[in-house]
């Protein structure tokens, strides 16, 4: 589960596509919370996020919605420059 960025106290992850299930989504971690998050629009898949980080989470899909789309095609992970 590569670390693909963090900021702001959230982690974003990503599991390996093979051992992984559809739809293609990241995980976002902070100190008291985990979710899924769908790479299609931001939204959060399932479970509870805080507000504002939830909001974070969503801009960061959104502007890297590409690099993370082909991340989760080929597997090969690279960090992205987290949001400030």
């Amino acid at each position: 589960m590569p670390t693909i960025s963090s900021f702001y106290g959230i982690t974003i992850i990503m599991f390996l596509r093979d051992k992984e299930h559809n739809p293609p989504h990241i995980h976002a971690i902070t100190q008291d919370f985990e979710a899924p998050f769908l790479l299609e629009d931001g939204e959060i898949m399932e479970g509870y996020f805080p507000p504002k980080a939830k909001a974070l989470v969503k801009e960061f899909v959104l502007k890297y919605q590409t690099e993370l789309e082909v991340m989760w095609e080929t597997g090969q992970f690279i960090k992205l420059p987290p949001l400030y």
